[in-house]
């Protein structure tokens, strides 16, 4: 069985909120109440909530799903051509032997 590691995926680490949670956190931010007191509430750290901010400001929930939709098809399409060229590549190899 081959076991694949995809170090692409490192930025989307297990998360205890979703995406509509870090939204409307950015979203009561946004509306005037301290970033503190926000990160005090939900238990993280004033740089994690900094992070949400660089990474989703400007987006509603809608927009980052199709975000993690579009990011997975990626990692699938990266994946299955890697796959072709591994494979071409052994029959290129196997056909220059057989010559």
């Amino acid at each position: 069985m081959n076991k694949t590691i995809n170090f692409e995926l490192s930025d989307m680490k297990n998360t205890r909120f979703t995406e509509s949670q870090i939204i409307k956190a950015l979203k009561e931010n946004e509306q005037g109440r301290k970033a503190e007191d926000i990160c005090r509430e939900l238990g993280v750290h004033k740089g994690t909530f900094y992070n949400w901010r660089k990474k989703y400001s400007g987006m509603d929930a809608s927009q980052l799903r199709e975000l993690k939709e579009l990011k997975e098809e990626n990692r699938r399409l990266k994946q299955m051509y890697a796959d072709l060229s591994l494979d071409n590549a052994m029959l290129k190899d196997v056909l220059s032997k057989k010559f």
